[in-house]
């Protein structure tokens, strides 16, 4: 498995992150212990979790793990934000919420730092100074080596960074975005404020929870019951979405063509996008992470991404169509 520089930053990172909201929950210790095993032993170093994953348990799981293992071999991210407690102030971004949530996943992890500490959404209603100061009091103390921020707009992540210019604070150095060839207004602007500005991109929900990962096609009925597809609702809209489906055609076409799974042509299509880190595989079972770990060590052909370019290309709307029209630099 290869290795990427995380934006701007000397930390490198794995070309693919496993993902671990199911671990203590759909997955069991044993289960999620050897799924971590196995992509280690693929060459992985870059574990993503959450607070709020299985209400810690994720976090607990991957500490008892951890033991005995050298911590340096490993990147581990988590995120605060969620709702932890019963209490008023067991959520959001605020000073107290992050300082104590720090500490409560470093207990989890059984670990003295955290590599990556995401913002896991945008917090309206905490000053974003008190945020941005409370992360760089972390930085400074050691408990986390790097910030991420998640689910956040083009302007409050901008906003974000140029506060943390103007205090000289720790700033983002990762983007943690909805991405995938479904849902692809990710590269409108928050991209290019990756871009411009530095930031490696670690897209969650590659398969667009499942809807990529080959049990799907057009002409289907109804869908598998045990897919979170079915469990989430969004049978309905996806089914009906002309689009969606033109992107299943063509990946069945290019499986069919290349002996590779829709799955691993649409974690391909993400490991080859301009600006693009590390994506989340959030593998539920180890065959899920077999078949996740075969998009690594080869590549589409220009050809093959201009056909899932052209079927996953949604329209723009306003203002990005206008200023398409006006583009007078080459990117």
């Amino acid at each position: 498995m290869e290795h990427r520089y995380l934006g701007r930053t000397g930390l490198k990172v794995a070309e693919l992150c496993l993902g671990t909201m199911f671990f203590g929950g759909a997955t069991d210790e044993k289960t999620s212990h050897r799924i971590l095993d196995e992509y280690v032993a693929a060459g992985g170093d870059f574990i993503d979790t959450a607070d709020v994953y299985v209400k810690g348990e994720s976090e607990s799981v991957i500490g008892r793990w951890l033991a005995g293992r050298d911590r340096d071999d490993l990147v581990i991210a988590t995120k605060v934000y969620g709702r932890m407690g019963e209490g008023p102030n067991d959520e959001g971004l605020s000073r107290r919420h992050i300082l104590s949530g720090v500490e409560a996943s470093l207990r989890r992890l059984k670990t003295d730092h955290i590599d990556v500490y995401y913002a896991h959404v945008f917090d309206d209603a905490t000053p974003l100074e008190e945020t941005l100061a409370a992360f760089d009091a972390l930085v400074s103390s050691g408990k986390v080596r790097y910030l991420g921020a998640s689910n956040f707009t083009g302007w409050q992540l901008q906003k974000a960074l140029d506060l943390s210019a103007h205090h000289g604070w720790a700033r983002f150095d990762a983007l943690q975005p909805l991405y995938n060839l479904i849902d692809r207004e990710t590269e409108w602007e928050l991209l290019e404020v990756c871009r411009r500005e530095g930031l490696g991109v670690m897209p969650w929900s590659p398969l667009r929870a499942g809807w990529l990962s080959g049990r799907f096609a057009r002409g289907m009925t109804e869908p598998p019951a045990d897919t979170r597809v079915a469990k989430e609702g969004s049978w309905q809209a996806l089914s009906k979405d002309e689009r969606a489906l033109r992107v299943l055609d063509v990946l069945h076409e290019l499986a069919a063509e290349t002996g590779r799974t829709v799955s691993q042509l649409a974690l391909r299509w993400l490991i080859q996008a301009d600006h693009v880190t590390s994506p989340i595989i959030g593998a539920r079972t180890e065959a899920h992470l077999a078949d996740n770990l075969g998009a690594v060590g080869w590549e589409l052909t220009p050809e093959q991404v201009a056909r899932l370019d052209t079927a996953s290309d949604r329209p723009k709307v306003y203002p990005y169509d206008v200023l398409d029209r006006f583009v007078r630099r080459p990117s």
